[in-house]
C-alpha cells in the first residue's frame, strides 16, 4: 500500500493537465484509455493502450475521461487502495490505478496462493503413501514403492494431456478450474478410504472388506494424478499471461515467486501432516483419515481462491486444435521434403519451409520457435536425474550417518526438508541481490547461461556427495562377500569357553562376545571345536554372518543374524537372546517379540533412536521380579542383542552386546552438497520455467511448459537404467559417474545454448498481424474497385 501512495502529486498535476487537453494520449498508463476484451490478442491490446482515444468517438473520449477523473481523486483525497484493499480488486478502475502503481497485477497474488496450497496438497499427500499402502493396506515394501513410483510417473506424464486440453479446448482458465475439481474427488476420496470404520473392523482393528479400501484408493490416486498433472503446465503458463508486454522484469520475478510457493507448501507440508498421521484416532494408533483429509481441504482452499480471483484474469480464448495442426504441419513439411530430395530442387533455409505450400507463415513461424525450444530440452534430463536423487540414494547415505545436532535429533529422510528450506532462503537472495550484483558487473547472464550454471553447480554436489561417501565408507563395517562367512562366538554360559576355528583361537569368559566378526572363505571353514570336546558340525550358508551361541562344552547353536547391510532408515536393529529354561515372550514398543525358545535368540526387530522401554514375560520369572526395562540410547544405524541372563533369585537381568557400531559420521556433511544442488536449482529450474515460457508462442504455452515437466519424467527413468545396468561395488563411484555425465551433457548443452538465438514471440505475432490487416485492407480496396471498372466498361 505504501508504493500506491508513492505515486504523489507530480502524477495529480500531469493527470490534470491531460484531462483539460483530452486529445492527446494519457501518459499515466493506469487510466483505461480503451477497454481490451479477452479475445483480443497480446499485440491488440499492446496497441490499444498505447493508442490515442479518438476524439471523433465521444463514447471513447468520455469513458477515457472518466478514468482519469477517478484516478485523479485518488491523489486529491478521495477513495484510495489504501483506504479499502476490497475496492482495488472489485472496481476496475481503481483496479487500474493499483496495479501500475504495484508493477504486479493482483491476479497473481490468487495464483500464487493457489499454487502454495495445491502443492501444500500434493506432497502432504505423497508424503504418506508408502506408510499408508503398508501399515494400512497391509501390502509389502516391494509392491508399496512400486505403486508409489507409478503414482509418480503419471502425475509427470499427464501434464502433455492438460496442456492439449489448454491450448486446444478449454483454454488455461477453464482447465485449472475442470482439472482442480478432478483433483479436490481425488483427495477426498483417498481421505475416505483410509477410515478404518468404512467397512467395520475386526477385532484386530483391521477392515473388513479391505477390497474397498484398495479400490477407493486406486481411483483417488488416478484422479489426483490428472488432476495435480493437468493443472501444473498451465497455472505457470497462466500466470505468466496475467503481464503486458514491457513488463518481462516483473514476470521473471513472479516465476521466481511462484517456485518459492511451491517449496514453501511442499516444505511445510512434510512436517504437518506426519505429526497429524501419528494422532491418536479412536481406537487407531495411526490417523490416517485427518492425515489425508487436511491435504484435501487445502486443496478445496486452493479451487475456492482460484475462483476469487476470475474477474481479473486476463483470459485467452483457446485457439483450436493448434496440435493436431502442428502435426499435420511437421508431417507434411517431412513428406514433402522427402518427395522433393533430388538436387534440381533448390534448398530452403529451414527443414519447416517445405510446408509452405499448404500452411500459412505464421504456423510455421510459431512451430519453429517451439522446435528449437524442444531442441534444447534434450539434455535437460539429466539435470532431473542427479536432483531427484535426494529422495533415493541421498537419503540411503543418510541412513549411514548419525543424526544428531546437539540436542536435536533428525531422521534421514527429514534431511530432504534441507532442500526446501534453502529453496525459501535461497530464492530472495539469488533474485535480489546475486542477479543485480552480475549485472552491475556489466555480464549478460542470459536465461542460458543461468541453466549451465546450475546444472554444473548441480554436477559439483554430487562430486561432494562422492566424497562424503568415502568418509562414511571409512566407518562402515565389513560385510562377507558372496563367497565368505563371518562368525562371532557369544558365550552365554556361567563358564569360560575356548573355540577352535582354522587358524585360529579364541578365549571368552562368561558371557562376553568375540570382539568383532571373523571372516572365513566358505570352503575353508571345515574344523570348528569347542573346548576340544564339541565339534560344530553346521552347513554356514555363504554371503552371511552367523553367531555361535555356547553356553557348554557339549552345547552350542549356530544363528544366522539376517543382517548384511547396515539397517535401513537409519535404525537400529535389536534381537534378545533366552537363557532361561522357559519361552519368554517380550513386548519393546509395540512390537512383539514371540515365545524366544531357550537358548535361541530372536530375529532382529527395528526401532528409531532413542531410549526403547521393553516388557519381559515369562511363566519362569518370579512375581516379585522386575519385568519393565529401559534399553540404552539407541543412536543410528546400530544393531545389538540383548541377553536375558537368570540371575541367582531366578530375576532376570539384561547385558548388552553390539553387533554393529553405530554411524559416526554426522548428516551435517550432506548440507554443502544440498545447498550446492539448490543453488542449481534456483538458477536452473526457475530460470527454466521463465524460459520456456518466453519464447513459446501465445497458443502453445501450455505445450511447451508440459515438455519442461516431461523432462523431469525423463531424468527419473534415466536413473532407473544407470541403477540397473551399472552395478558398482562402491557407491562413491556411481555418484562420480552421475556428476561426469551431467558434466558432459552441460558443456553440450552450453554450446547448444551458443547458438541459440532469442526471439520475442509477441512481436513476431503482431508484425504477422500487422501484415495480415494490410493485406485485408489490400483486398477490401480491390474488391472496391472491380465493380466500379466494370461499370466504366
Amino acid at each position: 500500500m505504501v508504493a500506491m501512495v508513492g505515486c504523489s502529486q507530480a502524477v495529480l498535476q500531469q493527470l490534470r493537465w491531460e484531462l483539460e487537453n483530452h486529445t492527446s494520449t494519457p501518459s499515466y498508463s493506469g487510466g483505461l484509455a480503451l477497454k481490451t476484451s479477452a479475445e483480443d490478442s497480446p499485440a491488440d491490446k499492446s496497441k490499444k493502450l498505447r493508442s490515442p482515444p479518438n476524439p471523433a468517438k465521444k463514447p471513447e473520449v468520455k469513458e477515457w475521461r472518466k478514468n482519469v477523473q477517478v484516478t485523479a481523486s485518488l491523489h486529491a483525497g478521495g477513495p484510495s487502495c489504501e483506504s479499502g484493499p476490497l475496492r482495488c480488486v472489485f472496481d476496475p478502475r481503481l483496479f487500474s490505478f493499483c496495479q501500475s502503481c504495484l508493477g504486479y497485477p493482483l491476479s497473481i497474488f490468487f495464483i500464487v496462493v493457489n499454487e502454495f496450497c495445491e502443492r501444500f496438497s500434493y506432497y502432504g499427500m505423497r508424503a504418506l503413501l508408502v506408510l499408508y499402502f503398508r501399515n494400512f493396506i497391509g501390502w509389502d515394501d516391494n509392491l508399496s514403492t512400486a505403486i508409489y513410483h507409478t503414482f509418480v510417473a503419471l502425475c509427470y506424464l499427464t501434464p502433455i494431456l492438460g496442456a492439449l486440453i489448454a491450448d486446444s479446448w478449454l483454454g488455461k482458465f477453464k482447465t485449472i478450474i475442470s482439472l482442480s475439481i478432478v483433483y479436490t474427488i481425488g483427495q477426498a476420496v483417498i481421505s475416505v478410504s483410509s477410515i478404518n470404520d468404512l467397512t467395520g473392523q475386526s477385532p484386530e482393528g483391521t477392515p473388513n472388506s479391505l477390497s474397498v479400501h484398495v479400490a477407493l484408493s486406486m481411483i483417488g490416486l488416478v484422479l489426483i494424478a490428472l488432476g495435480t498433472g493437468g493443472i501444473k503446465p498451465c497455472v505457470s503458463a497462466f500466470g505468466g499471461d496475467q503481464f503486458e508486454e514491457g513488463q518481462e522484469k516483473q514476470r521473471n520475478r513472479f516465476f521466481s515467486i511462484f517456485y518459492l510457493a511451491i517449496n514453501a507448501g511442499s516444505l511445510l507440508s512434510t512436517i504437518i501432516t506426519p505429526i497429524l498421521r501419528v494422532q491418536q484416532c479412536g481406537t487407531q494408533t495411526s490417523c490416517y483419515p485427518l492425515a489425508f483429509g487436511v491435504p484435501a481441504a487445502l486443496m478445496a482452499v486452493s479451487l475456492i481462491v482460484f475462483v476469487i480471483g476470475s474477474k481479473m484474469y486476463k483470459k485467452f480464448q483457446p485457439q483450436g486444435n493448434i496440435m493436431g495442426k502442428v502435426v499435420k504441419c511437421i508431417g507434411f513439411a517431412i513428406k514433402n521434403r522427402f518427395r522433393h530430395r533430388s538436387k534440381e530442387f533448390s534448398k530452403r533455409e529451414h527443414w519447416l519451409d517445405w510446408a509452405k505450400e499448404k500452411y500459412d507463415d505464421r504456423l510455421i513461424t510459431q512451430i519453429k520457435m517451439v522446435t528449437r525450444v524442444m531442441f534444447l530440452f534434450i539434455p535437460l534430463p539429466m539435470f532431473w536425474a542427479l536432483f531427484d536423487q535426494q529422495g533415493s540414494r541421498w537419503t540411503l547415505q543418510a541412513t549411514t550417518m548419525t543424526g544428531r545436532f546437539g540436542s536435536i535429533e533428525i531422521q534421514p529422510d527429514q534431511m530432504q526438508t534441507v532442500n526446501a528450506i534453502l529453496i525459501v532462503i535461497m530464492v530472495p537472495i539469488v533474485d535480489a541481490v546475486v542477479y543485480p550484483l552480475i549485472a552491475k558487473c556489466g555480464f549478460n547472464f542470459t536465461s542460458l547461461k543461468k541453466m549451465t550454471v546450475g546444472m554444473f553447480l548441480a554436477s559439483m554436489a554430487f562430486v561432494v556427495a562422492a566424497i562424503v561417501q568415502v568418509e562414511i565408507d571409512k566407518t562402515l563395517p565389513v560385510f562377507p562377500g558372496a563367497n565368505q562367512v563371518q562368525i562371532k562366538v557369544l558365550n552365554i554360559g556361567n563358564d569360560s569357553m575356548i573355540v577352535s576355528f582354522p587358524g585360529e583361537m579364541v578365549t571368552l569368559s562368561q558371557f562376553s562376545q568375540t570382539n568383532e566378526f571373523m571372516t572365513f572363505e566358505a570352503d575353508q571353514l571345515t574344523n570348528i571345536n569347542i573346548a576340544n570336546v564339541t565339534e560344530v558340525t553346521h552347513k554356514f550358508e555363504p554371503g552371511h554372518r552367523h553367531t555361535l551361541l555356547v553356553w557348554a562344552p557339549n552345547h552350542y547353536r549356530v544363528v544366522k543374524d539376517g543382517l548384511n547391510n547396515k539397517p535401513d532408515k537409519g535404525e537400529n536393529g535389536i534381537r534378545f537372546v533366552n537363557t532361561f529354561n522357559e519361552v519368554i515372550n517380550i513386548k519393546m514398543s509395540g512390537k512383539v517379540y514371540e515365545n524366544i525358545a531357550s537358548y535361541n535368540a530372536s530375529e532382529y526387530q527395528f526401532f528409531p533412536s532413542g531410549k526403547k522401554s521393553y516388557t519381559i514375560n515369562s511363566t519362569e520369572i518370579p512375581q516379585g521380579c522386575v519385568h519393565e526395562f529401559q534399553s540404552s540410547n539407541l543412536d543410528f544405524g546400530s544393531a545389538f542383542t540383548y541377553v536375558i541372563k537368570k540371575e541367582s533369585n531366578g530375576c532376570p537381568q539384561v547385558l548388552e552386546f553390539e553387533d554393529i557400531p553405530p554411524n559416526t559420521v554426522n548428516m551435517a556433511l550432506q548440507i554443502p552438497q544440498y545447498f550446492l544442488l539448490t543453488c542449481g536449482e534456483v538458477v536452473f529450474s526457475v530460470t527454466g520455467l521463465e524460459f520456456s515460457y518466453s519464447q513459446a508462442p501465445s497458443n502453445m504455452k501450455s505445450v511447451l511448459q508440459a515438455g519442461w515437466l516431461l523432462t523431469v519424467a525423463v531424468g527419473n527413468i534415466i536413473v532407473l537404467i544407470v541403477a540397473g545396468v551399472g552395478h558398482f561395488s562402491k557407491q562413491w563411484a556411481e555418484y562420480i559417474l552421475f556428476a561426469a555425465l551431467l558434466l558432459v551433457v552441460c558443456v553440450i548443452f552450453a554450446i547448444m545454448a551458443r547458438f541459440y538465438t532469442y526471439v520475442n514471440p509477441v512481436e513476431i505475432e503482431a508484425q504477422f498481424e500487422e501484415d495480415d490487416k494490410k493485406k485485408a485492407e489490400k483486398d477490401n480496396l480491390n474488391s472496391t474497385l472491380e465493380p466500379v471498372s466494370q461499370t466504366k466498361m
